[in-house]
């Protein structure tokens, strides 16, 4: 038996249905139309990420980046004197930041990532417009910037990955629905050298490829704009260190065993967190794109690719979910071109509130664990001279830029010797679950570059030293505890045997 639509879609004309991809809407647009609304998605940008000045750094993962920025200027090498289960671009951007502005604050590239937001909102808007007409161009801009913080802040407000990889996931839409293949496989390669999961928006591509063009050039023209960059990124760092480091080397960390119910715990927060965010968008789509026919598969596809690439290693940190908006305001702007006018206002509404409480969110929540990473590194400073090494074992290495000082190892992380990154604290954690090679290197290098001090943030972790023999090992034998702990960590000084 057929569904009969709700009453107020009945009577629908194919007109008032978004048009199809690649079809420039019928009316006129409206002159100055990008001098408007630039200006207007700019100032949203920048409101909607004030919080992101407002602490020193949001989350490990800007201090990661920013002790690899120095290491990279000091003339270390990426995926070799310092090392991530990252791609290159984003270290290099900071590194290029921090070398015309200065490394001491992030407010570069903080300021960058406001750009990064102000480029995806504008290049949505560029792909609703084309598809819809003017009106949805602003909804769509508007709408992804009033959900873009929709998370915990130490996830949507931080300078990190995710922030500015969406740019490039938005950019290879915008040009595969102009049919520009090659520039298009260009995008995808950006997206993917930020971080892997990026890759996901190649999906929606090929499948617009092969609705429109689906000929041997535009394939070999995305194919060459995809592969070029690269492997000309892996050429400049090292081919086997880029391939081990952004794809081989990561299975342990991608496994699902272990910690089941904390990373249930954390899918069910985030998804949720997201979905009050998304509270104006997912009612409009739920309404009308299950009935009517839009043509918006590619965005559907895009969607469940990005779905998909959160899913990926089951760790589900609230940062995975931000390439799930570009698509999902896509499809919100989709469906509203079909309800009545009073829908759009609602929906601007719901998500300007929203927007509103994640924003005094960040802007009044307490950050203890930076505030413990910067006692610790006011110890280090204190018990440590500018040129000597020091090994944090934890999960902190904001510790180090925020200590100028060097780490004494190439991992920055306990995770990346234990399988502890993930946040996993179950069985897959532990020296023997680390990635393949990376013991007989720290041994070495504990040798060669002695830290004058280490300091042991595990606080009771399954990272401990008494659980990691080859690091007991070395503290027993050369080192020695000093007798008042900071903030629940241990430091060790080079003891007179050693």
């Amino acid at each position: 038996m057929p569904v009969e639509p709700p009453s107020s879609l009945r009577h629908v004309s194919a007109q008032s249905l978004p048009r199809q991809r690649g079809r420039a809407p019928s009316a006129v647009p409206a002159p100055g139309y990008w001098r408007r609304l630039l200006p207007a998605l700019a100032l949203l940008a920048l409101v909607t990420r004030i919080p992101s000045f407002g602490r020193r750094l949001w989350n490990p993962d800007e201090g990661y980046l920013a002790v690899q920025a120095r290491i990279l200027a000091d003339g270390g090498a990426l995926y070799d004197t310092v090392v991530d289960r990252k791609p290159p671009l984003l270290p290099l951007l900071y590194q290029a930041s921090f070398a015309v502005f200065g490394d001491e604050s992030l407010r570069s590239v903080k300021v960058l990532a406001v750009v990064a937001q102000l480029i995806t909102a504008a290049l949505l808007a560029g792909i609703a417009r084309r598809r819809w007409g003017d009106r949805a161009g602003r909804t769509a801009g508007v709408l992804y910037l009033l959900v873009s913080i929709g998370l915990n802040p130490q996830d949507a407000q931080a300078a990190t990955f995710e922030v500015f990889m969406l740019p490039f996931t938005a950019a290879a839409l915008w040009c595969a629905d102009r049919g520009r293949w090659g520039a298009a496989g260009l995008a995808v390669a950006g997206a993917f050298l930020t971080k892997q999961t990026g890759g996901a928006v190649l999906v929606p591509v090929l499948w617009l490829l092969w609705q429109t063009s689906p000929t041997r050039t535009a394939l070999l023209r995305t194919g060459v704009g995809f592969g070029l960059p690269v492997l000309c990124a892996a050429w400049l760092t090292t081919p086997y260190g880029f391939v081990f480091w952004t794809v081989t080397g990561s299975g342990a960390y991608a496994s699902f065993t272990g910690s089941e119910l904390h990373v249930l715990f954390r899918a069910l927060a985030n998804t949720a967190l997201l979905g009050c965010a998304c509270a104006g968008l997912i009612p409009p789509i739920v309404r009308v794109l299950r009935i009517a026919r839009t043509g918006v598969g590619d965005l559907w596809l895009w969607l469940a690719a990005s779905a998909g690439a959160v899913l990926l290693g089951f760790h589900f940190f609230g940062h995975y979910y931000l390439q799930l908006i570009p698509p999902l305001a896509l499809l919100a702007t989709a469906a509203l071109q079909i309800l009545p006018r009073d829908r759009l206002a609602s929906a601007l509404l719901t998500s300007a509130c929203g927007c509103a409480l994640f924003l005094a969110w960040g802007m009044l929540a307490p950050r203890p664990e930076l505030a413990h990473a910067e006692r610790i590194a006011a110890a280090v400073q204190a018990r440590t001279g500018p040129s000597e090494s020091v090994l944090v074992w934890g999960i902190h290495p904001e510790t180090y830029w925020l200590a100028d000082r060097a780490p004494a190892s190439r991992y920055l992380t306990a995770g990346l010797l234990t399988n502890y990154s993930g946040g996993r604290n179950g069985p897959q954690v532990g020296e023997k679950y680390a990635m393949a090679g990376t013991w007989p290197v720290f041994a070495g290098e504990m040798r060669t570059r002695r830290p004058a001090l280490i300091v042991d943030d595990s606080r009771g972790k399954p990272f401990a030293p008494e659980r990691v023999p080859t690091l007991h090992k070395l503290l027993s034998r050369d080192y020695e505890a000093l007798p008042d702990e900071v903030d629940g960590a241990v430091l060790y000084v080079r003891s007179r045997r050693g």
